[in-house]
């Protein structure tokens, strides 16, 4: 269990790191949208694929992504923004059924 903790461990910071500081850069309604349109979504897919063509299939990570967007709605965005949360985990999952493709057992 320790060892699939750890093969999470980067994914998790880059999708915190998604969440949680990419919100910063939104100084306009342009930049923002910008931002959670395209450049987000496409950080979590990136690394939902990543994360497939690596370990193969699992939900963890997709529950992971909900786990760490769900704060930001209170801290950066209003109660509109419930839906990414959905959109996120399914995009991650998204990712990975896309990288499982490409997976071969090492």
């Amino acid at each position: 269990m320790k060892q699939n903790g750890m093969r999470l461990l980067p994914y998790g910071i880059i999708l915190g790191i998604d969440f949680y500081l990419l919100p910063l850069l939104m100084k306009n309604t342009g930049a923002a949208m910008l931002l959670m349109l395209c450049v987000m979504p496409l950080v979590a897919l990136v690394c939902g694929i990543v994360y497939g063509s690596r370990n193969g299939f699992g939900l963890v990570l997709p529950v992971i992504a909900v786990l760490l967007f769900v704060p930001t709605v209170f801290i950066y965005y209003n109660s509109s923004a419930w839906v990414y949360t959905v959109f996120y985990g399914g995009l991650v999952l998204a990712g990975i059924l896309i990288g499982k493709l490409f997976y071969r057992k090492r």
